[in-house]
């Protein structure tokens, strides 16, 4: 279900203050650098802004740099000509012309390849365009707003991005905190996307469960959230408990829940004591390397095994080769 509508909750003193900045800049048309880590919201303050602009009446189209084939980011946001390239059999208008008038969201433009830079450059000082396989002039009037998961000035400094275009995005700099870092927020949203997903029922949260959705902390940021909430919903009827939310939610250890589940086998099952220790032992080997992708190395040294160690054992529960779930 779309949720561009929704408005942006917040509790906390940074979201609020950020909002209030975003509220100013709206009056004029400068370049908008948001930052933050995945999942933060991004694109929903580039909404905000939009909104609150005096270009709210005209598009904002939102290029996903990361999405586009590297060979294919140059006509998707300048456009081409007829025949300028293998398939190109029409002329095409690029994403810079669909937003004229309004804004342009360029998000992951940390993703933005380094050849194409100079073109983009060229395109915010000048506000003028051609189409790749072109000659003519197109003028555009765009507000240019850009989105980063990582520090554009450490690309900089990396040789990864370039200087000039760092320095004509960061007119504007706005940091989006993690969800971590303003767990007062949480209730709100939770009580926000409850609401939105199922707005038929009167859908409670118990303390316990609003509890454990505060203390986590939430990697994946409010994309995170959302897609735990979308599936705890699924579920339930008209109340989320703890024993609802998923086990990494709740707090509960994967290596401690292991131990757990071997234990109740050894009393329920009347398991040997070698039976016992070699359960337990081959759901930490697979734990472990689920845990890291594979990675026998760093599974290894999570274990605290040496790597040749961690092979012997691998071997000797015959779980060399075995498939990883998600």
């Amino acid at each position: 279900m779309d949720h561009d509508a929704l408005e942006i909750v917040a509790k906390s003193q940074s979201i609020l203050s950020i909002l209030e900045q975003l509220r100013t800049v709206a009056l004029s048309d400068s370049t908008v650098l948001l930052i933050g880590e995945t999942g933060v919201g991004k694109e929903r303050f580039a909404e905000y802004l939009h909104k609150k602009s005096a270009r709210r009446f005209k598009p904002l189209v939102k290029v996903g740099v990361a999405t586009l084939p590297r060979e294919l980011v140059e006509s998707e946001l300048f456009g081409h000509e007829k025949g300028s390239f293998t398939g190109a059999a029409m002329e095409k208008k690029g994403l810079f012309e669909v937003a004229n008038g309004g804004s342009l969201l360029l998000d992951d433009i940390d993703d933005l390849p380094i050849e194409i830079q100079p073109k983009l450059l060229r395109a915010m000082e000048m506000h003028e365009i051609q189409h790749v396989g072109g000659t003519r002039t197109i003028k555009i009037d765009v507000r240019f707003i850009a989105a980063s998961k990582v520090s554009l000035k450490e690309l900089v400094d990396q040789g990864r991005f370039r200087a000039d275009l760092f320095y004509r995005l960061n007119v504007v700099p706005i940091v989006i905190p993690p969800l971590r870092d303003r767990r007062e927020d949480i209730p709100a949203l939770v009580e926000q996307y409850v609401s939105h997903y199922l707005p038929e029922k009167q859908v409670t949260v118990s303390k316990e469960a609003l509890r454990a959705l505060v203390n986590h902390s939430w990697p994946g940021n409010v994309r995170e959230l959302v897609n735990v909430l979308v599936r705890v919903l699924l579920f339930v009827n008209d109340h989320i408990t703890l024993e609802d939310l998923p086990h990494e939610v709740r707090g509960e250890d994967p290596i401690d829940m292991l131990v757990k589940s071997c234990s109740r086998c050894f009393f329920e099952q009347r398991m040997s004591y070698e039976q016992i220790v070699a359960c337990l032992e081959t759901n930490l080997l697979r734990k472990a390397l689920e845990m890291h992708h594979g990675n026998k190395s760093r599974a290894a040294d999570f274990l605290g095994l040496k790597l040749s160690t961690f092979r012997d054992k691998l071997a000797k529960y015959n779980l060399n080769g075995i498939p990883l779930s998600s």
